[in-house]
């Protein structure tokens, strides 16, 4: 029989549309609240009503967070996944199901304990209306789990007030139903299971929150007043955050006037047309998308790059190629966005790993876009947008003035004896520009054809080729101001490990679960491009290097290559593209089995 003192994962199937998200929710915030680290990832479909959906629940003591492949407790609410369900139990682990229908004994596992509770009977019972009676049925499972998991019940009717305190009929039908899962196991089953919680204090420095919120939240702190988006998954609650967060703190209090600009385009095109317009008028504007709007931005992307323009990109990743799966999580754009658009081009890019750094990140960003001009990608992924992660508060320097770069004001252009947008002046690669309407004598085209120095239209061979070098220095120089590789370093290690975004935290665990069997790595994870001489360095001294990733093509391994001259023998790519999160236990099964293969 398993057992575990909050370190157990937990996965909840059911069917879409069927409400379940407001019990997931409710179980995970109790959990967080009784001080104990947790994380959630939501297994969705990408189309219709009725198909089926997972929540999963790491409960860690050491605040882990990469997912686990088996499970401790499953809730099955699904017959129509029951296999699947019952094949990802852990031996020893539980199972409940509702028990108002029968459970195949073709299903059951002896090394399992089946837990029956008639949900529907009870609900069907004690609610009217076929929705409220649905509904009603998954507070009941969380009322359940509550008795089975030792969840403090007081929490629990905390937080159904908090979110229902001002519908008084709702809250009394969720308190009903949470009473009704809790009293039928309390006087059914022995109570709590091996496999529970007991409270601990290690959240309160901490918060839970999505990647997509975080990196809104960001944009907000950053300055940003213009995002232009077409809608697509899983990019989408990035601006419905940003609008959020714009209503609350972007309006005038006197006048009541907002002081932003949201447009919903017509297509991807027209937002990143949008974002360019709005970027070069002056304002710090953003687009949301996913790698398929990517590929249709890309013409625009390159004259953003071209004629030196800032905009700022979030690129939450799904699966590919085409449609793919829209609804699950991949690192399969890395490449894209480092070289988006035809001719020679080369973009600054972000790597967040989790929320936390989804909101630096975006500060980041619009910081970094306006210093060099050119447009910044921030590469986030479906698991780190969409799902729950605990994280450190978020923190805010007071002092922060947004970085503007080389803009120059009226009174700087009245004094200057003449002004050439795109004049390298002070050697570093970054021309000066200015804002329309400022000042008559900073007037200028906006070149996305061929143009020399002094902006002017041009199809010279020498000319053409000066202002594209120049450009290349320019993105090159920004290495130095991207954000570092984080490392983590151990003595005696002859092999690294290196990743990127959010792989992280099963990169993290497999080293920590390695180390124990005295198998030690270094680790170098990727945050930014351009890489800076301390990425190639790292490679060198290694005589292996463990690339891990989420792509089928070794994306990171090949930009690796290519950009820092490292041979490819030093670099053994680990790939995972199931659509899933990464854990742990693929990490440490690939290393082990490279290794076994060149001992």
């Amino acid at each position: 029989m398993t057992s575990g003192v909050n370190e157990f994962a937990i996965k909840i199937a059911t069917a879409n549309g069927t409400g379940s998200g407001s019990a997931n929710s409710l179980i995970m915030q109790a959990i967080f609240r009784m001080g104990i680290p947790v994380t959630g990832k939501n297994l969705f479909p990408s189309n219709i009503q009725g198909l089926p959906t997972w929540y999963e629940i790491r409960v860690n003591k050491d605040g882990y967070t990469g997912r686990t492949p088996t499970f401790d407790f499953m809730v099955a609410l699904n017959n129509a996944t029951y296999a699947k369900d019952v094949a990802e139990v852990k031996s020893g682990g539980y199972l409940l199901y509702d028990s108002t229908w029968p459970f195949s004994e073709e299903l059951r596992r002896p090394d399992v304990t089946y837990i029956g509770v008639p949900l529907a009977e009870m609900c069907n019972l004690s609610f009217k209306g076929v929705r409220e009676r649905i509904l009603m049925k998954n507070i009941a499972y969380a009322g359940a789990l509550a008795a089975l998991l030792n969840i403090d019940p007081d929490i629990i009717v905390e937080l159904t007030q908090e979110k229902y305190s001002k519908k008084q009929s709702l809250l009394e039908s969720n308190r009903r139903a949470i009473a009704l899962g809790f009293d039928y196991v309390k006087a059914h089953f022995d109570c709590p299971l091996p496999v529970r919680l007991e409270k601990m204090d290690a959240t309160k420095d901490s918060i839970l929150i999505d990647g997509n919120t975080a990196a809104s939240l960001g944009c907000v702190f950053a300055g940003a007043t213009v995002g232009a988006w077409y809608p697509i998954t899983p990019s989408t609650s990035l601006m419905e955050g940003f609008t959020n967060f714009c209503r609350r703190y972007r309006v005038d209090t006197v006048t009541k006037r907002r002081k932003y600009a949201i447009l919903q385009a017509e297509d991807e095109l027209s937002a990143i047309g949008m974002v360019i317009g709005a970027s070069w008028a002056g304002a710090r504007a953003f687009t949301p998308t996913s790698g398929p709007g990517i590929s249709l931005m890309s013409e625009f992307i390159g004259l953003a790059y071209y004629a030196e323009v800032p905009a700022v990109i979030f690129d939450v990743q799904r699966t590919g190629p085409s449609t793919g799966m829209p609804t699950r999580t991949q690192q399969g754009d890395i490449m894209m966005c480092a070289y988006a658009s035809h001719g020679d081009t080369k973009h600054i890019c972000l790597y967040p790993a989790d929320p936390h750094e989804a909101f630096e990140m975006a500060v980041k960003a619009f910081d970094l876009a306006e210093r060099y001009q050119t447009p910044v990608f921030v590469l986030s992924d479906l698991d780190i947008g969409m799902n729950d992660w605990m994280i450190p508060k978020l923190k805010w320097d007071d002092s922060y003035r947004p970085d503007r770069g080389k803009v120059l004001s009226s009174e700087e252009l009245d004094a200057a004896t003449s002004f050439f947008r795109y004049l390298d002046v002070d050697g570093d690669g970054v021309p000066y520009r200015t804002v329309p309407g400022v000042n008559p004598k900073g007037a200028y085209f906006t070149r996305g054809s061929g143009h020399n120095q002094y902006g002017a239209y041009t199809e010279d061979s020498d000319e053409y080729q000066e202002v594209l070098d120049r450009i290349a220095a320019k993105v090159k120089g920004s290495a130095k101001s991207v954000t570092p590789p984080a490392f983590k370093r151990k003595i005696g290690a002859k092999t690294g490990i290196v990743t990127v975004g959010g792989c992280h935290g099963a990169c993290v665990e497999a080293l920590d679960r390695m180390a124990a069997e005295g198998i030690v790595h270094d680790y170098m994870r990727i945050r930014g491009f351009p890489f800076d001489d301390d990425v190639r360095e790292f490679l060198e001294m290694h005589e292996t290097n463990y690339v891990v990733e989420q792509n089928r093509d070794g994306q990171l391994r090949s930009l690796l290559m290519l950009e820092t001259g490292v041979s490819g023998h030093k670099l053994e790519s680990i790939r995972y593209y199931s659509g899933l999160p990464l854990s742990a236990q693929v990490v440490i099964s690939a290393v082990k089995e490279k290794q076994r293969r060149a001992a």
